[in-house]
């Protein structure tokens, strides 16, 4: 039975939605006391970052290049407050002040049930790069959430879409207190 578990706990630990780079970032920002308060609620959990995700029908060529097109300006016209060193997320830590542009899920995965792709913000950047998102992602659906530690809270009561309201599959999150980093899926604990 504790096989399975494990087993199970793997699975999920490998298919949830925050990457490598949010846990650097925020490791560097939580206060030391939070990282392991898997007792205190998100009620009122601080919110680190955002990602601004862009959704889109995998399987229709034009919506695929159109949503390429649109994570190609994006990430020209924000050019100057990415990290010029590393402008994918999930290279490394990086600056945690900078913008940083995550792989594109061509497929589902995670929470997402259509392919997807997302930007990491700093809290300082939220407002001129939503702004231009929504006014820029013609037949796009996006997706915006913070970034507290608490995932379904960040994923399903704290978000925002606009365009279509797309499904999020609140059953890979294994974090739900401020502050709680995803254990390390290729550590196995007996």
């Amino acid at each position: 039975m504790l096989t399975v578990f494990l087993a199970a706990l793997l699975v999920v630990c490998t298919s949830g939605h925050y990457h490598d780079y949010d846990w650097k970032v925020m490791n560097k920002t939580f206060p030391e006391e939070l990282k392991n308060e898997e007792n205190e609620p998100c009620d009122n959990a601080k919110i680190y970052s955002y990602h601004i995700h862009v959704l889109f029908w995998q399987n229709n060529e034009e919506r695929v290049i159109s949503a390429e097109t649109l994570r190609k300006n994006f990430i020209e016209n924000f050019k100057e407050k990415f990290n010029q060193e590393k402008i994918n997320c999930t290279i490394s830590a990086g600056d945690p002040a900078r913008m940083c542009s995550f792989e594109v899920d061509k497929d589902p995965a995670g929470p997402f049930t259509t392919a997807q792709y997302s930007f990491f913000i700093p809290p300082n950047r939220l407002q001129e790069t939503s702004m231009w998102m929504l006014q820029n992602k013609g037949d796009h659906d996006v997706f915006i959430h913070p970034n507290s530690g608490c995932e379904t809270h960040d994923h399903t009561k704290w978000n925002t879409f606009s365009g279509a309201k797309w499904p999020i599959d609140d059953s890979v999150f294994t974090c739900n207190y401020p502050g709680c980093k995803p254990r390390d899926p290729s550590v196995i604990e007996s």
